[in-house]
């Protein structure tokens, strides 16, 4: 019999909110037109304490649209972090680092920004749109997106039909990627929903000029 130190579940714990590794556990979805998903359940392991942070110490805003010339509430809560603006749990900021790494050799390029969204129920949601607002709009790119929380369906589509559609049920440290041509080939949504569902954030890492 081993003498060897087993750490018990109160030791693990104790370490806070950890990584999963990336190499080897990611699963590609290569998609049309030269977009691709990359897709880990679990990724941040410990992840509540992680939710409970963003949700009471992130300052979340509110945010009104123009659509069909009615201003109206955006369903969700909104905060960016810019390049340089300190994350608010450190696990984001290895994560940030742990994505650039893995990905250096496809993407070039370090993730730099994090924008966040705090779905407070089923009846917060994002409708279908690509992330165009920069290079993404005629350049490959990477969005990585880590989850918190109860979880949300995140659909993709082609753009402009055809084909057929992926469904990612993202929270409790899921862990998504969309790359190659995927923020103007295809399109993503999270719907609401009637099912009683608790808060839930998304992480979403980016590199730079990337919207």
């Amino acid at each position: 019999m081993s003498d060897a130190y087993q750490p018990s579940m109160l030791d693990l714990a104790e370490q806070g909110p950890t990584l999963g590794p990336l190499a080897g556990a990611l699963r590609r979805h290569e998609l049309s037109r030269g977009a691709w998903v990359d897709h880990l359940p679990g990724w941040v392991r410990g992840s509540d304490e992680v939710l409970d942070t963003l949700r009471h110490d992130v300052p979340w805003r509110a945010e009104r649209r123009t659509m069909y010339d009615t201003e109206v509430d955006v369903p969700r809560l909104l905060c960016w972090y810019a390049a340089g603006r300190p994350l608010p749990h450190p696990v984001l900021t290895a994560a940030r680092d742990a994505l650039t790494r893995h990905y250096a050799p496809e993407l070039g390029e370090p993730f730099v920004t994090a924008g966040m969204c705090l779905y407070r129920d089923g009846r917060d949601s994002v409708a279908w749109h690509g992330d165009t607002l920069g290079r993404s709009a005629h350049t490959d790119t990477m969005v990585a997106i880590v989850s918190f929380g109860s979880p949300r369906a995140l659909l993709l589509r082609p753009r402009g039909g055809g084909g057929g559609s992926l469904r990612f049920p993202l929270g409790h440290g899921d862990l998504v990627v969309m790359g190659g041509s995927c923020q103007r080939t295809w399109e993503h949504a999270v719907p609401k929903t009637t099912r009683p569902v608790g808060p839930r954030v998304s992480v979403q890492f980016r590199p730079t000029g990337v919207a």
